[in-house]
Order: C-alpha cells, then sequence, then structure tokens
C-alpha cells in the first residue's frame, strides 16, 4: 500500500505502474538538488497525483517529485538554481493551484507514532492475558501442590514481562505528576497492576493457593484499550499555527540597481526594495513603489475577486500578484509581518483551548485521591483486625484498588467519542480533536463566514447577454484567470455558445482586458475603465454598447435549512465577512440572518470572537478561509469544509466532507447524545464502585473476583457507548 494514500484505499496495479513512477525509475536525484514543498488544496484523486509527477518528471530541472494525496502536498527535487516560479508555473499549467511551503517548519504532521506504540502494548497485552487466562483454567479446575505452582510459575514468565513493557505509559505518566507532588487517573492504575503482580509473585514463591496474574494482565489491557481510542482520537490533530508560518516563502527577488537577486527571505530587511512577479506571491509586508497590478487578498478577506492597487498601496506577505510585476519596498519583514502576527494570534488561541478539561479530566480530580484513601483505609483497617497480618491486608488493599481502578472511567469517554466519530463519518464530517464532540455539544452560538462556506466561493454570470455579446465575452474572458472571466467563459459553455475571435488582446493591469472584434474595441473590466458610472463592478463594451455584468455566489446546499434549524432551536447566528456591503447583504438577506457583518478582516473576526467568550457565550465557528484561521481557533469549537486550505482545516475541530451543510446540525445532535452518553458511563462507574467498594473493602472479594467485576463495568460501559449509533 502507498503510505501517501488515505487508509483503506488500496492501490490498482495501474497506479502502481504509472508513467511518473516509470520517469522516477529512470531518473536519480542528484545530491545537490534542492527540495521544495508545495501545498496542492486542489487535488483530490490518483488521477491528479499521476498528472502532476508524470509532467513535472518530464521537465528538464526536476529530479523528482513526490504527491501525497492525504496531505494534498507535492515534494519536488530540482537542479540547483531552479527557481520556486518555474516549478509553481508548470503546476498552473496543469490547472493545479500550488501554495509554496518551508519544509523546515512542517514537522506537525509527522506520523503519529504514539497510536502505532499504544497498538503494539494492546496486542502484547491481548495475548499475554488470553494465554495467562488459559493457564488459570487449570488452577481454577482444582490443580494443587506442584502442578497448581508450576502454572503459577509460568503465569509469571509471560505477566512479569508483559506488564513491565505493556504498561509503561501509565508508570511514565504516573512518576511525572509524583514527582511535581500531584495525582492523575494513571496513579491508581500503576499501584494496581504492581501491587496485583508483586503480590500475585509473592504468593507463588510462598507456594500459596491463588495468584492474580490473570487480574494484573486484564487491567492493562482493558486500560490499553481505553488509552489507545483516546490517542486515534487526538492524532489527526495539529497545529495550525505552524502551518500558517510554514506558508511564507523561503526567498524573495531583491533589487541591486538594476539586477535582481535571490535571497533568502530571513535576509530581507526593512527598506529592501523587491520585486514581485506576475503569479508570485508577496514575500513580506511592503509598499508599492512602481507598477500598477490586481492582488488576489483571499488569505486576508476570504474572497475571490482581486484587489487593484498602485503606487503608494500597501501589500502584505502571503498575498498573490496576478497581472503584472510591481516593485514593493519592505515595510515589515520576519515576525513582524501580518501573516506571522496572525500565526501567533493562532498559537495562543490553540494553547487556551488544549487547556479546556474534559469530563474525565475533571472526573479524574476527584476519583484519584479517593482511591488511594479507600486503599490505604483498606490495609489500615484489616492490619489492625488481623493483628498485624500483613499477607491478609495486603490482598485486601490490593483488591481494593483493583475493583476502583478506573478502568470504566477511563473507557468511558474514547469509547464513547469513537462511536459518536464513526456515526458522524458516515454523514461526512471528520472529527479532529480529542474533546471536540463534548464543547460541540455546549455550544449556544454560531458564527458563519459567506464565501466557500454559506456559498461555493465561485462567481456565476446572471445578466443575460444575447449569444453574439456573450460570445465576445467569452472570447476575451478566456484570457484572462479572474474568476469572473472564468464565470464568462463557463456561462458561455453552459449555453453552448462558442467563444468568438478577438484579436490583439491586451490587459491594463488593475482595469481590464482590451482586444478588437469586427474592427471595435471589446474592453472587459471595471466600469470607470469603460467610462461610464454603473452599480456592477465589472462590464462589456463592444464599440459603444456597455452591458452592466452582474455575478452572484450560489448557496452551498443545506444553508438555507441549516440556518433555519438553528434559528428554530433559538441559537443566534452571526455573519462574518471580509466581502464587500452589497454582497453580504444580498446572501444574509436570502438566508434570514439579521446579526451581519462585512470587510472583517482576521483581527476583527477574532475580536469578535473574543467578545462572545467574555460574554459567556460558547461559539460554534464554520469558516474555510486563511482569514477565518485565528476565528476558527479563538471559538469555542471549530467546523471547515473540505474544500479549505489546509492551514484553515488543521485550525479547525472538525472537517465538513459532506457538500450538504444540513449535516452540521445532525453533528451537534450527535454530540449532544454522546455526551449524554457519556454521563451515563460516570453514573454505570459510580454505581458500579457503590456496590463494589463495600464488599472489597470487608474482604469478600479476592484480588481475581475485583478483576472480573472491574472486566464487566468496562464491557457495560462499552457496550452503552454503542447506543450513540
Amino acid at each position: 500500500m502507498n503510505i501517501d494514500q488515505p487508509a483503506g484505499v488500496m492501490a490498482c496495479p495501474a497506479c502502481i505502474a504509472t508513467p511518473a513512477a516509470m520517469s522516477r525509475a529512470a531518473k536519480t536525484v542528484d545530491a545537490a538538488s534542492v527540495e521544495y514543498q508545495f501545498s496542492l488544496p486542489t487535488v483530490h484523486c490518483a488521477a491528479c497525483i499521476q498528472t502532476i509527477e508524470t509532467q513535472l518528471s518530464n521537465l528538464d530541472y526536476v529530479d523528482d517529485v513526490r504527491v501525497n494525496l492525504t496531505r494534498k502536498r507535492a515534494t519536488v527535487h530540482a537542479r540547483p538554481q531552479t527557481p520556486e516560479q518555474d516549478i509553481i508555473s508548470a503546476i498552473s499549467a496543469l490547472g493545479y493551484e500550488a501554495v509554496p511551503l518551508d519544509s523546515a517548519t512542517l514537522s506537525a504532521g509527522e506520523t503519529d507514532r504514539a497510536a502505532r506504540d499504544l497498538a503494539m502494548r494492546l496486542g502484547v497485552a491481548g495475548f499475554a492475558m488470553m494465554n495467562v487466562m488459559l493457564l488459570s483454567v487449570a488452577v481454577w479446575s482444582g490443580a494443587s501442590d506442584a502442578t497448581r505452582d508450576l502454572f503459577h510459575w509460568l503465569s509469571a514468565l509471560i505477566t512479569l514481562p508483559t506488564v513491565l513493557f505493556s504498561a509503561r505509559p501509565f508508570y511514565t505518566s504516573a512518576w511525572r505528576v509524583i514527582r511535581v507532588g500531584r495525582l492523575n487517573m494513571d496513579v491508581p492504575i500503576t499501584l494496581a497492576i504492581l501491587l496485583a503482580s508483586g503480590m500475585s509473585l509473592f504468593e507463588t514463591i510462598s507456594h500459596g493457593d491463588h495468584a492474580y496474574f490473570d487480574a494484573a494482565l486484564s487491567l492493562t489491557f482493558f486500560l490499553l484499550a481505553g488509552r489507545y481510542l483516546d490517542q486515534k482520537m487526538r492524532s489527526v490533530a495539529r497545529s495550525a499555527a505552524t502551518e500558517l508560518a510554514a506558508m511564507e516563502v523561503p526567498t524573495a527577488l531583491r533589487m541591486n540597481g538594476t539586477d535582481m537577486e535571490t535571497v533568502a527571505i530571513q535576509d530581507v530587511v526593512v527598506g529592501d526594495v523587491l520585486m514581485v512577479q506576475a503569479g508570485g506571491k508577496v514575500p513580506v509586508d511592503g509598499r508599492i513603489i512602481s507598477g500598477v497590478t490586481d492582488m488576489d487578498r483571499s488569505f486576508l478577506t476570504g474572497e475571490s475577486d482581486p484587489v487593484s492597487v498602485g503606487i503608494n498601496s500597501d501589500v502584505n506577505a502571503g498575498e498573490i500578484n496576478l497581472s503584472a510585476p510591481v516593485q514593493i519596498q519592505a515595510t515589515a519583514v520576519g515576525e513582524d509581518t501580518l501573516l506571522h502576527s496572525l500565526a501567533d494570534l493562532v498559537s495562543v488561541a490553540e494553547s487556551a483551548k488544549s487547556r479546556y478539561n474534559s469530563l474525565a479530566d475533571r472526573a479524574a480530580r476527584i476519583y484519584a485521591p479517593a482511591v488511594h484513601l479507600l486503599a490505604i483505609a483498606a490495609f489500615v483497617l484489616w492490619m489492625w483486625l488481623t493483628a498485624g497480618d500483613v499477607r491478609v491486608a495486603m490482598n485486601i488493599a490490593v483488591a481494593v484498588l483493583i475493583i476502583t481502578c478506573p478502568c470504566a472511567l477511563g473507557l468511558a469517554v474514547p469509547a464513547v467519542s469513537t462511536v459518536a466519530s464513526g456515526r458522524l463519518f458516515k454523514s461526512g464530517i471528520l472529527v479532529k480533536h480529542a474533546t471536540a464532540l463534548e464543547r460541540l455539544a455546549e455550544i449556544d452560538a454560531v458564527v458563519l463566514d459567506k464565501t466557500g462556506t454559506l456559498t461555493f466561493g465561485l462567481p456565476e454570470l446572471v445578466t443575460q447577454l444575447s449569444d453574439d455579446d456573450l460570445a465576445v465575452a467569452a472570447g476575451i474572458a478566456r484570457q484572462s484567470a479572474h474568476p469572473r472571466s472564468k464565470a464568462i467563459v463557463q456561462a458561455a459553455s453552459a449555453r453552448g455558445v462558442s467563444a468568438a475571435t478577438v484579436a490583439e488582446i491586451t490587459e491594463e493591469p488593475g482595469m481590464g482586458l482590451e482586444g478588437r472584434h469586427n474592427g471595435e474595441t471589446v474592453r472587459l473590466g471595471r466600469a470607470v475603465w469603460a467610462g461610464c458610472v454603473s452599480s456592477t463592478m465589472t462590464v462589456l463594451q463592444i464599440g459603444t454598447n456597455v452591458h452592466s455584468l452582474e455575478f452572484r455566489d450560489s448557496l452551498r446546499d443545506g444553508a438555507a435549512d441549516l440556518i433555519d434549524a438553528f434559528k428554530t432551536r433559538g441559537i443566534p447566528v452571526s455573519l462574518l465577512s471580509g466581502d464587500v456591503k452589497m454582497a453580504v447583504d444580498q446572501v444574509a438577506d436570502e438566508l434570514g440572518i439579521d446579526n451581519k457583518f462585512h470587510e472583517m478582516l482576521p483581527q476583527d473576526k477574532i475580536e469578535f470572537l473574543n467578545q462572545c467568550t467574555q460574554s459567556g457565550q460558547k461559539v460554534l465557528m464554520i469558516g474555510d478561509g486563511l482569514n477565518d484561521v485565528g476565528a476558527l481557533s479563538v471559538a469555542h469549537v471549530s467546523i471547515a469544509p473540505a474544500s479549505a486550505l489546509e492551514a484553515t482545516r488543521v485550525a479547525a475541530d472538525m472537517v465538513l466532507v459532506s457538500p450538504d451543510l444540513r449535516n452540521v446540525f445532525s453533528a451537534i445532535g450527535t454530540a449532544r447524545s454522546a455526551r449524554s452518553r457519556i454521563l451515563e458511563n460516570f453514573s454505570v462507574a459510580a454505581v458500579y464502585n457503590m456496590i463494589a467498594v463495600p464488599i472489597a473493602f470487608a474482604g469478600f472479594a479476592t484480588p481475581l473476583a475485583a478483576a472480573i467485576a472491574m472486566s464487566t463495568s468496562s464491557i457495560i460501559v462499552s457496550l452503552n457507548a454503542l447506543r450513540t449509533r
């Protein structure tokens, strides 16, 4: 199986023997080659991988290409001195968006070794437990004397190395908190395992009738199962701040008189004059000193419409130059750029969210000290009642520790979370954070982004042009990568209108396109450029005829139903958008959202969420753009569509894979059901302890009986978790 493929997806023979693979086999990576990392947010299948790898491998300056579909990343090894922009242009020519990443800052997404380690220890504990239970059957059946001792020694040989190896995560965690004078759930777990094993070894050496090696292994196995389920929930969580920092470009073109030189981004200082080529990304914050162009500021505003900029216009790191080369003078570099400050905001927000205390954590604060006090009390009481018989007192104390061991409590949350996550996965929602379900169940307000979240983020032409005019419009629009130009070409194609031939096409940076058709001047661009006053942003001028072009962004499936469901349940909804007032009002009015805000910058959204938090609201934030990353991190819980940029998906607690927004509301129902199951499991654990602890305390339960009771409570908790389905 290709490790770059999603789990469970087998590679077909045709995919294995791709031309790209054969091309890579024919090429060798030069030891001096330079490694480039790119985010590929629009790749989605094996065909995308084959196209990119095949075409890039055919380039003379490329030594090797690897595309990771799961993480939507490409690693390209190219010859030294190869401009990064050449690779980006080659990928863009294939129809895919490429965003350069700094591979030195991408350590957060490495393979989850912790889950694999727990799975290995769980497997060892399970195998050992089954074998020791088989040996115990003979003892339970009446084996005595030498035969009984032999089985006890065999059990010891299996159990002692197993508990030392498999239960190591509990020992490590317990020692970490004991060193600082604190307690957690792993302290009673560690004591129960070690004391059960130690007492069993003592009984074996003393030729005793009973040993409890199977109890020690059962404890280890069930608790490792809970820990593994919990780790799997955490394994997909990564740092959005790291992803944002990785979006900083590693190099810049610095002007040296009339010449240009490629320099590392850390060598750029305030005052340097940099060249930003068409299609390139602005490397630092600065001010334009030469040139006019259009800038894609979608990472800041979330809107696809470019902004016209010229001399003295301010630009920020991360913006994409669309039209023409410009020179900028650096005004902020490194940690002082807006992009980096946004990463810092996100980092602070993530840190705050990580301090959320789950239900299990809150229960552990009370439970762990109580367990130790009970075990100590049992030991002291029975030492007094038996006139100092350490063997009896220790057996009862161990039975109390085992029977109160927080196995059911340890399974209560991860078992429910895993079942609920599976249910959500089937409905198209991926849960990434361990406490996301608990937080989702608590929400009492919702904040939504507009473009790409409630809408598709793709403009559609709504103005009805004649076939002839639409043909001319498509003829000139197909020469532009502007989203509105693409919408015109798509409208013509949908109607079956062939694009007319428009000659002598030139681009006026920041204004639009101009050409000639049948001897007449054709212009497609801003209304002011065509010399007319229009309420719309774009016009088509053919000779003396001017057509105002109106565009709209279509609502996503289920958007109206989602808003209605929130309003019906009395959950207030707010719309925060970086778009202009007219566009925001149009969507808000269509969906019936009264609390709406336009032209919101990332800091504005973060401030709005902070105000909600300070007022006591627990907000669900749904957004898809880089301008939403900070707000997603600040919110009580957050969701991003699968179409969102990678840094945005990383910041979110959940990812909406399904295109239907109605699934968001069903996710809230599932989360609340899961919370109820968790509280029920805590109740089961509490009732179990109320019945079992007095029995063990009174000396009526051996460590073996305690282990059986503990296992039974764990099974009940697991079965109750299945009700979440």
